[in-house]
């Protein structure tokens, strides 16, 4: 089985709920069969420092964790990352199996 990168974006009032607004919506769309490249795949996530991603894109710092192949998002079993991008929005991203 191979994997592929995803990049969801979605609301909830904290990002735990976010999170599980991005899942079930995700399953909804694709199934719940399993293997769809998507945050579906998914049963945690961990959340990136703000001060860590600054003033940079919060869409170019996700790439860019996935190209240096960061460790805390770089399995397609593992969690994704999280990026709170202002108010009730993140960003979840990182590898999902297919």
């Amino acid at each position: 089985m191979g994997a592929h990168t995803f990049f969801t974006r979605v609301s909830g009032t904290d990002a735990d709920t976010a999170f599980r607004n991005a899942v079930a919506d995700a399953k909804y769309l694709h199934g719940h069969a399993g293997y769809t490249g998507t945050i579906a795949e998914k049963t945690s996530f961990t959340q990136i420092p703000a001060d860590e991603v600054g003033d940079t894109d919060p869409d170019d710092y996700a790439s860019q964790l996935i190209e240096e192949q960061d460790p805390r998002i770089d399995s397609k079993w593992g969690p994704a990352g999280c990026i709170h991008i202002e108010d009730d929005t993140y960003l979840f991203f990182g590898w999902a199996s297919t």
